[in-house]
């Protein structure tokens, strides 16, 4: 029997710094932008006093840009909707900030509220929209950045009695907390 340790063997990897990886400046898996947009939200005090409530628009505010993505702050005052769309060419991360936002696919209708976090592929369609008494804010990551909204018919979304699953691209979600 051996009685030496693996630290023994190998020595202590940090100490070796060439064999570390680098910390990367910026995200680039989708891991890393779901983590991105969850430091983000769980910063309050850097979002909350740009939030501005605009009863004929949804407001936004692009709030960080990086290399291939942008950060983009939205706020929805009670009734406002973005219309059924998709995202072109860019990968997506919803995170509800504040109130409550209710997003309908071809799946069905799901209400997401403050912590929950959509993960999204590329030509994912949806409609978002505040179907509250109270405003919402929102946070959406794109990479690449947001170069198109393609807009969809409504008809597109509604979910087809007895159809066969959706494609493997459904966003998914999560529980930011």
């Amino acid at each position: 029997m051996n009685s030496d340790s693996d630290l023994q063997i190998a020595g202590d990897i940090l100490e070796v710094p060439h064999l570390l990886q680098p910390e990367r400046e910026h995200p680039s898996t989708v891991a890393e932008f779901a983590g991105l947009a969850r430091a983000v939200a769980a910063d309050r005090a850097q979002w909350e006093p740009l939030v501005r409530y605009d009863a004929t628009t949804r407001w936004y505010h692009r709030l960080r840009t990086g290399p291939g993505y942008e950060v983009w702050l939205l706020s929805w005052v009670p009734g406002q909707g973005s219309g059924p769309h998709d995202h072109g060419r860019s990968s997506g991360v919803l995170t509800v900030l504040d109130g409550a936002l209710t997003e309908r696919t071809d799946r069905g209708t799901r209400v997401l509220t403050a912590g929950d976090q959509r993960v999204f592929a590329p030509g994912y369609a949806h409609d978002v929209v505040n179907d509250t008494l109270e405003p919402a804010v929102s946070l959406h990551v794109y990479h690449p950045g947001l170069t198109e909204m393609p807009m969809r018919p409504a008809s597109r979304l509604r979910p087809a009695a007895a159809s066969p699953a959706a494609p493997h691209c459904e966003a998914r979600r999560a529980t930011v907390r």
